[in-house]
């Protein structure tokens, strides 16, 4: 068996005040997984760096581009039966303007901005609820011993 990383997990958020929101993208009927909440994710291409790789994706799902860009101390995985391989998902957070205009791709059929109990209600999988809660304890200030790597854009 293998282990690979082959994907990137993105959570985009603003502030609002002393609080955050979390940008949720509803999978278009024609995706696989359609009408699932998510943030964005992607596949790595080949010679990309991963958090290239997040930065791409952000782009393309929903025309933002980050005003600051952070490595989560978290790595999501699953197990994949049919390539019979464990997957290692990398974290990214990407702070936008509370203004910025979100442009959905065609991969996608709606957003919102959710709070958090809401983000964490919508989402599928325990490893994105529990990157969203690393999230917004560190950016919260409800946690501050970890240790979140800025990326310089």
């Amino acid at each position: 068996m293998n282990v690979t990383s082959p994907l990137i997990e993105a959570h985009i958020f603003r502030k609002k005040g002393s609080d955050i929101e979390f940008l949720l993208l509803k999978r278009a009927e024609t995706e696989i997984y359609p009408g699932l909440w998510q943030m964005v994710s992607g596949s790595i291409d080949a010679n990309e760096i991963a958090y290239q790789t997040a930065l791409r994706e952000i782009k393309e799902e929903t025309g933002l581009t980050p005003e600051n860009f952070w490595i989560v101390p978290n790595v999501n995985s699953f197990y994949s039966s049919s390539q019979d391989e464990i997957c290692m998902i990398p974290v990214f957070a990407a702070l936008v303007a509370d203004e910025a205009e979100v442009k959905i791709s065609n991969e996608h059929s709606q957003f919102k901005w959710t709070g958090l109990d809401e983000t964490l209600k919508l989402l599928a999988w325990p490893g994105q609820r529990k990157s969203v809660e690393i999230i917004y304890e560190y950016f919260t200030n409800q946690i501050n011993f970890l240790n979140f790597v800025e990326i310089s854009l």
